[in-house]
């Protein structure tokens, strides 16, 4: 009986320490299949290149900022030379996305670049902050700036000529105000400046002075005039009833693959989790 026992107690044994031995097996088991999935994922590292819009700047800084947070060894930088020079800069190679303010051309589709809507932008028309204009139509600013209009007065203003500020050809601003207002190849410019702050700057100081400017970069150093009634806001450009607005667009080569730092930031700029960032930059995000 006594040796019944002890076989019994023996095969009890056996079998705990067999159930010990497999659960530490199993452990040792799934951290190695963690430490596996661990290293299959790729830390984003390099560099973006952006080149373009200068109107893009808030928008585009504020996403960078916010991508490089989290992803320390990542850097995108911003080269601000204008829709034009972005657009050409993405076609030849020198940058990885293209800024621009503007929708592509059809030529420029053909020659096999793609665009993508970031968000949506009004473009402000502003004036001095001592100007007692508040208001015009989009005719009365069309008549303004092809000269058929020429003194304040006319509009309700002071007597005083107008100074007609804008922007140089290959603006995306400057586009987009022309296709709007109907004044492409029309307008008497006093001034034709190489950058929104130049235009902001060169408004503030003229109180005679009208220009246009992304309304995401408007400063308290200028007034934004209504237009139809309307006063531009991103609640006016986001239901569609501010007219005077336009495209933020990433333009990158049809079919080329990205680098795989530019491409998580694409990814990051047009996800649905950067709309917030991108309406605390003063545009309505696209997705």
């Amino acid at each position: 009986m006594k040796k019944f026992i002890a076989l019994l107690l023996a095969a009890v044994l056996t079998l705990a320490l067999a159930a010990c031995g497999s659960k530490t097996d199993t452990n040792t088991d799934d951290s190695s299949n963690d430490t596996n999935n661990d290293n299959t994922q790729t830390a984003i590292t390099g560099t973006v290149a952006t080149d373009g819009s200068t109107s893009m700047e808030k928008v585009i800084g504020a996403l960078s900022e916010s991508f490089m947070a989290n992803n320390a060894d990542a850097t995108v930088t911003y080269n601000p030379t204008g829709s034009g020079s972005g657009i050409t800069a993405v076609q030849e190679g020198t940058c990885d996305i293209g800024l621009s303010s503007r929708a592509l051309k059809d030529e420029e589709k053909a020659a096999g670049l793609k665009e993508t809507v970031l968000a949506y932008d009004g473009i402000a028309i502003i004036v001095h902050p001592d100007n007692p204009v508040s208001d015009l139509t989009i005719e009365q600013i069309a008549q303004l700036y092809t000269g058929e209009l020429t003194n304040w007065k006319d509009v309700g203003g002071n007597d005083a000529q107008v100074v007609l500020i804008g922007r140089e050809a290959a603006s995306g601003t400057r586009d987009g105000f022309e296709s709007i207002t109907g004044t492409k190849e029309k307008c008497q410019y006093r001034q034709e400046l190489t950058s929104t702050g130049d235009v902001i700057t060169a408004v503030s100081q003229n109180p005679d002075a009208i220009g246009y400017a992304s309304l995401a970069s408007i400063k308290d150093s200028v007034k934004a005039l209504n237009v139809d009634g309307v006063t531009p806001s991103e609640a006016t450009v986001k239901d569609g009833s501010y007219k005077v607005q336009r495209p933020f667009v990433l333009v990158t080569v049809e079919g080329k693959a990205l680098t795989p730092v530019a491409q998580a930031f694409f990814d990051y700029a047009t996800s649905s989790d950067a709309a917030a960032i991108i309406a605390k930059a003063g545009a309505v995000a696209a997705n």
